[in-house]
């Protein structure tokens, strides 16, 4: 659960006090006169000192009477009581929670194609099948690259109806992309001038969930009217003006490396190797709290199923749809400029413009047609659109390539190719079952140098990226090979995000 303090209220000063009834709580499923009045008391107290508004209050309830560990858990968390309350009365046997009313997902499993099915774990299919059941499901596709998530699968691409949009189906680090720079510098740079390289990265780059940038190039996106929009927008204002031009944790880097470019690939750059800078990053806490608070808000607003609870949608019909909307668009803005603030500071420090620069969100919802017309929103978390002509970065792991590809517009896939290599196991997996020095060895033996990172992201935690473009060869053209050579992530000490 994100903590909001006093000085980020979402309620303002000047607005209305609400009151939050004991019937309100009473609709939760609460009917023990003991826990009633104790949750009207938090509740109505983080109210009154503007911690958090009404409906992320309800939110936050609806969720730990749903599943009370997680609150139970969180050391100093501000329900821990509530939900240590609620546990003790399920071992009672006191406590029953109200019947829902849910939306019902289609009996019927409609089919969905799936590329490089051989690579994909059980989970990740289990997922997709039960998006493609939604109701407002209009069709769906699955990336070579595809992992188990929440809600849809990392490498799933669900389309619903025009009007409706699922948080969780864009993803918590809403418009996560990749960032390429290129310059007319030769590749051997990363050789002969590794260590200036080293050190401009260093000086340039802010890496750690709670990092903020030290001076800035361009902070003109925060003149636009956007900012004042919502009430949410305004509460996060601040913090994501701090965190322009740094990059967070996880699978997020800034790597110098070698591009080499095939003839007549990119217009206005001839063929050759090139010196080229690639970023991995998202909308940072921005992002990350404007999916915390909508996503709670859906699946309070929209009953589902246990196992499909995480899909939970919002309307843009309704004023918590349209707010969302805004809000991730928004997300995408400065998920751009994000990008642009780090690759901008680099070059000044290089002391060289770049030729061109590549870029696209993997993590969005977009409006769009299907080849027969129907209006939808296309929801690609950790899909790359490749829609005909349309160019994206498809990137490997630390130590295999990444590629510039352009998309061919296959109807089929929705117009979506993978995101990166995919992992081939889990976080936890990694720690246990990698060995460092095997992770070194592959390291120097790739001519790799690494600053940051942990036995999570190595190289052996990712499926083959050959494997992965092999099985997308009718999505996408590859028109670039980019090999990473000079690579910086977050420290080892850092709680991943992505």
């Amino acid at each position: 659960m994100r903590k909001v303090n006093n000085n980020s209220s979402l309620q303002e000063a000047g607005e209305p006090k609400e009151k939050i009834s004991n019937a309100e709580l009473g609709q939760l499923g609460i009917d023990d006169l003991e826990i009633l009045v104790n949750f009207s008391r938090v509740a109505n107290g983080l109210l009154k000192h503007r911690v958090m508004d009404k409906t992320q209050i309800l939110a936050n309830l609806e969720a730990l009477i749903d599943d009370p560990m997680p609150y139970a858990l969180k050391k100093g968390g501000k329900f821990k009581n509530l939900a240590e309350d609620v546990i003790a009365l399920r071992k009672e046997g006191k406590f029953v929670k109200q019947q829902r009313n849910t939306f019902e997902l289609k009996k019927e499993v409609a089919n969905f194609p799936v590329w490089g099915l051989e690579h994909i774990e059980v989970g990740a299919l289990a997922q997709m099948k039960t998006a493609i059941q939604l109701p407002i499901a209009v069709a769906g596709a699955l990336m070579p690259d595809a992992h188990q998530g929440y809600g849809l699968p990392i490498g799933g691409v669900l389309a619903t109806t025009a009007n409706t949009i699922i948080p969780f189906a864009v993803g918590v680090d809403i418009a996560c992309r990749m960032c390429l720079s290129i310059f007319d510098l030769p590749a051997q740079a990363v050789d002969t001038e590794t260590d200036k390289l080293k050190t401009i990265l260093v000086d340039n780059t802010y890496f750690g969930m709670g990092c903020a940038t030290k001076s800035y190039f361009d902070s003109s996106l925060f003149d636009s009217r956007a900012w004042g929009e919502t009430k949410v927008i305004r509460s996060l204002k601040d913090k994501a003006y701090a965190q322009l031009g740094t990059s967070g944790t996880g699978n997020h880097f800034v790597e110098w490396g070698e591009l080499t470019i095939a003839e007549g690939a990119l217009d206005g750059i001839p063929a050759g190797s090139y010196l080229a800078l690639l970023s991995h990053s998202g909308s940072r806490g921005f992002g990350g709290a404007v999916a915390d608070y909508y996503s709670k808000i859906a699946m309070t607003k929209t009953k589902l199923p246990a196992e499909a609870k995480h899909l939970a949608w919002l309307d843009l019909d309704k004023d918590e749809g349209q707010e969302y909307w805004i809000a991730m668009n928004l997300a995408g803005e400065y998920a751009s400029a994000n990008h642009h603030e780090i690759h901008n500071k680099i070059a000044r420090a290089l002391g060289v413009k770049p030729l061109t620069r590549i870029e696209n969100h993997h993590n969005f919802a977009w409006k769009e047609q299907l080849a027969d017309g129907t209006e939808v929103m296309v929801h690609r978390k950790g899909a790359t659109p490749a829609g005909e002509g349309v160019l994206g970065i498809i990137p490997g792991s630390m130590s295999t390539p990444g590629f510039v590809v352009r998309g061919k517009g296959n109807v089929t896939s929705i117009n979506s190719a993978s995101h990166g290599a995919g992992r081939l196991m889990s976080r936890s997996a990694a720690f246990k079952t990698l060995d460092r020095a095997a992770i070194a060895a592959n390291l120097l033996d790739k001519r790799i140098t690494l600053m940051g990172s942990d036995v999570d992201e190595a190289p052996m935690a990712y499926k083959d990226i050959h494997t992965v473009m092999a099985a997308q060869h009718d999505l996408v053209d590859v028109l670039a090979k980019f090999e990473p050579r000079i690579v910086r992530m977050a420290d080892p000490r850092e709680k991943p995000e992505d």
